[in-house]
């Protein structure tokens, strides 16, 4: 059975990769995935990057492949988070409709991670609903009341930090791009970025 570009039980390809995010992009619903989909990924790019890894090792003779092989890496990589995010849109989408209208989305062709996120955030939505809409309709001032797991995730999430020295544009483990920075800019940076800038001693964290 072909899922979204490749057979399941075969490896993923780069091509069967972009063929899924080809479809997750013109299609207006959710694409269905393997199960093992993120398994696949992860045995993907740790192949890739063990064979850039051993050209890289190798003599000049290998140094063109080297970097073909490090460029389809970092590609992959974008495709990957293009296709998390269009997935995350509609999961957000589908998410914010059924708190509305109070019609539970039909979620088969989620993954278990995307299934956890769409209930959590289902019920974020209602709750913020309820305590301020439905408060104000019956007149009364919102009441909003968020888990203390949740207030707990939120603050752990970024880190808030001082630029100890000036900083041009960089690319973080999310792919996402940074700065630039001058010194004694002050950043709220993803909790991951800002600890690789602290242990490189190019920010400091500022306590809360």
């Amino acid at each position: 059975m072909f899922v979204g570009g490749y057979l399941m039980g075969d490896l993923i390809t780069y091509e069967g990769i972009y063929d899924i995010l080809r479809k997750e992009k013109y299609e207006q619903e959710i694409q269905k995935l393997p199960a093992g989909f993120f398994s696949d990924v992860i045995n993907y790019l740790k192949e890739k990057k063990s064979i850039a890894d051993a050209q890289k090792s190798q003599n000049s003779i290998f140094s063109q492949e080297a970097v073909k092989t490090e460029k389809q890496l970092q590609n992959v990589k974008k495709i990957i988070k293009e296709l998390y995010e269009r997935r995350e849109n509609k999961i957000i989408q589908m998410a914010i409709f059924a708190s509305r209208a109070n019609i539970p989305a039909d979620s088969s062709n989620f993954l278990r991670e995307e299934e956890e996120f769409y209930r959590s955030l289902l019920e974020l939505l209602n709750d913020y609903r309820g305590g301020i809409l439905d408060n104000l309709l019956v007149l009364k001032n919102p009441q909003i009341q968020i888990p203390k797991d949740i207030k707990k995730e939120i603050k752990e999430d970024t880190k808030l930090v001082r630029f100890l020295y000036p900083m041009p544009k960089f690319m973080g483990e999310d792919l996402n791009i940074y700065g630039p920075f001058n010194s004694e800019d002050i950043a709220n940076l993803p909790y991951k970025v800002a600890q690789l800038l602290i242990s490189k001693k190019r920010v400091k964290e500022i306590k809360s």
